[in-house]
């Protein structure tokens, strides 16, 4: 049987919108795999790693008819990445074994049985569903994401919180040593209060498969929560993942309020100035000490073999002498992560935690606390 026959560019995109957590290495060799199901004319294609799923649900040529198998993943991708993107390309099944050709190659390939594919559980009680343009999202994710924590041992900072209450959906990243909260406005009300933390890899690859269109026309993702589990339906794909359980920091207590001293200045200019101090900083420690006060924003590091770099710049300033140190990476990172211009910091002293924020938007706030210089 002639289960797809398509253009190699067709046939790739579709395997790649669900292979991204596919690992190579896996205790069950099958998880290396793609299930591929045939149904009438429809084809479907699904992969897991035990916590995330991924289905989509395609028309892919090919004979008419029922048929289903697993194969792995990276390997047909691997070869369809080295034939020509408008080359036609076919998958035939041949007794317990797939058939892959295109113009004048041809690759036999190993199949695992389809019902040994373990498909995970979706959860019975998912609450209300309620959709975003797939850009607000991404655009939320991109403005918190790099404040996850990586590998950490409490677990619940390995993600996202996600708020979703009223008409505001907010997304919270902490790793411990600073915070990035983001929120957007929805077109729709989501009633109460829905709080889940997504997992890391999930952020990752929901990043990845999001549309960047904006506008009128951007297309949209569904979301729906349960206890342990979410859902996403977008771009006739469905995206179920297991979630974080445990209990996020509470991030309201972590924003600083009423700080007194503030400075506005240019996001460019401010990104510019630490990316050259930060030269001088050491692998090991990564500190920049700023010093600000009226008209003026010094920003200086050093290393082990005595080097230094200092760096000024001008700035409408009239509050306090203030001298703090900061990780360069942290305020690196969310300076590259903003579009904004424009950029606001505010301070209290050199021992209290910094509040950056955008001028004249209370939607985005990244917290960052100071260290020892």
């Amino acid at each position: 049987m002639i289960v797809l026959k398509a253009t190699q560019d067709k046939v790739l995109a579709v395997l790649q919108s669900v292979s991204g957590i596919v690992e190579r290495r896996h205790t069950l060799p099958i998880l290396a795999n793609v299930l591929i199901k045939k149904t009438g004319n429809a084809i479907q294609l699904t992969t897991s790693d035990l916590e995330i799923q991924i289905r989509t649900t395609t028309e892919l040529g090919g004979d008419t008819g029922d048929f289903a198998t697993t194969i792995g993943a990276r390997k047909l991708i691997d070869i369809l990445k080295t034939m020509p993107g408008d080359q036609t390309v076919a998958l035939e099944s041949q007794q317990s074994k797939m058939i892959l050709k295109g113009g004048k190659s041809r690759f036999t390939l190993q199949t695992l049985p389809a019902e040994d594919f373990p498909l995970v559980q979706e959860a019975a009680n998912f609450g209300p569903a309620f959709s975003v343009p797939q850009k607000v999202l991404k655009d939320l994710m991109g403005q918190v994401s790099f404040a996850m924590a990586v590998q950490d041992i409490r677990y619940y900072l390995n993600g996202i919180l996600f708020v979703a209450e009223g008409n505001t959906l907010s997304l919270v990243a902490t790793d411990g040593h600073r915070l990035a909260f983001a929120s957007a406005e929805l077109d729709v009300d989501v009633g109460e209060k829905q709080e889940v933390i997504l997992p890391r890899k999930t952020v990752l690859e929901l990043q990845r498969l999001l549309s960047d269109v904006g506008g009128e026309n951007s297309p949209r993702i569904e979301m729906q929560f349960a206890n342990n589990q979410a859902k996403f339906t977008f771009a006739g794909m469905e995206f179920v993942t297991k979630l974080v359980e445990g209990k996020f920091p509470d991030y309201n207590r972590v924003i600083p309020r009423n700080h007194h001293n503030s400075i506005t200045l240019g996001r460019a200019p401010l990104l510019a100035s630490l990316q050259r101090t930060a030269i001088m900083t050491s692998d090991k420690f990564k500190g920049v000490r700023l010093t600000i006060e009226p008209g003026t924003l010094r920003v200086a590091s050093n290393n082990a073999d005595q080097e230094e770099a200092v760096d000024e710049l001008d700035i409408d300033y009239g509050g306090d002498l203030i001298d703090i140190g900061f990780n360069v990476t942290y305020l690196l990172d969310v300076l590259a992560n903003m579009s904004q211009d424009m950029v606001k910091i505010d301070l209290a002293d050199s021992n209290s935690s910094a509040l950056v924020t955008i001028p004249g938007n209370d939607n985005f706030k990244y917290v960052v606390m100071p260290m020892r210089i």
